[in-house]
């Protein structure tokens, strides 16, 4: 492993700091001071697992949505 990859493995940023970062990435919304914060500070793995865990809540809520109209559409 390189050096490099061993140092952004280590960063200690907490999960919960990851997620929101992750958050405000699929939200859209960053200013650019943040961005080069979390990105001098974010976990890189951290940042793989909130991102694959938000695209599954942002799965799971299309579907929902979706059902719900479908049977809204369907009952009137």
């Amino acid at each position: 492993m390189s050096e490099d990859l061993k140092q952004a493995v280590q960063r200690k940023a907490s999960f919960g700091a990851t997620m929101k970062a992750v958050f405000w990435s699929f939200f859209g919304v960053r200013k650019r001071r943040d961005y080069e914060s979390d990105a001098a500070r974010l976990n890189p793995v951290h940042v793989i697992i909130a991102g694959i865990i938000g695209a599954l809540v942002f799965v799971a809520i299309l579907v929902v949505i979706v059902k719900v109209v479908v049977a809204n559409a369907a009952g009137g």
